[in-house]
């Protein structure tokens, strides 16, 4: 068995079908993601991908239907179309992960990169809010003062503070949304961090598998 980056299994069978030029990629009875050279029997109606030798999805197969789902044209349809929309997506997102980075260390520090400017601008919301939050009080407690006193407060401290709370809650809406695009960020980078793994995982794996049988695989 090779031994897996993280959660990723890769499981090599050593045998004539070794050799194939694909691989495929499946779930298995506890939801782990397998990588073998064949998919088995009790496997394969659920649906599976096709790797190349770079680890590309090349085809997604979808689930096996039932005899009653065969019979539903625009299910079947539908289901095939669905497939061809994912493997492309995938294949997609294998190519630019490929072309843009060259380790999972090139994708950390791109996600540094970008944590960091959104970093700085949610630290220059804060930043004015803070100020703006500062005036405001300012000006509240000086139109208290005016009212104390028996004196109607000045229009132009009444309007500055209507300005300045509608820029507080507007400068509060851009704090939650850069605050999300932190998640979204994180998240995205994550997802591209564990599907590099997977494809250098096939690689590693075939040459691997090279070196031990003393034979090249076939690659695309």
């Amino acid at each position: 068995m090779y031994k897996p980056l993280g959660n990723f299994i890769l499981l090599v069978l050593m045998s004539s079908s070794a050799f194939s030029d694909n691989l495929y990629r499946y779930k298995n009875d506890v939801g782990g993601t397998v990588v073998d050279w064949h998919v088995p029997a009790e496997y394969a109606g659920r649906g599976y991908e096709v790797l190349n030798a770079q680890g590309e999805v090349v085809e997604v197969v979808p689930r096996q239907l039932s005899a009653e789902e065969l019979q539903n044209k625009d299910l079947v349809e539908r289901l095939q179309q669905d497939a061809e929309v994912e493997r492309a997506r995938l294949a997609e997102w294998d190519k630019f992960l490929l072309l843009r980075y060259s380790s999972v260390e090139d994708i950390d520090a791109a996600q540094e990169r970008a944590l960091r400017e959104l970093k700085i601008r949610l630290s220059i919301l804060a930043s004015n809010q803070r100020v703006s939050r500062s005036r405001l009080e300012s000006l509240l407690a000086r139109v208290a003062d005016t009212e104390r006193r028996g004196d109607a407060p000045l229009e132009q401290d009444v309007d500055a503070i209507a300005a300045l709370r509608t820029e507080i809650a507007s400068t509060g809406r851009a704090i939650e949304e850069r605050e999300a695009q932190v998640l979204e960020v994180t998240q995205g980078y994550r997802q591209d961090r564990d599907r590099f793994e997977q494809l250098q995982d096939v690689v590693l794996l075939r040459r691997s598998l090279s070196r031990d049988q003393g034979t090249t695989p076939a690659i695309d």
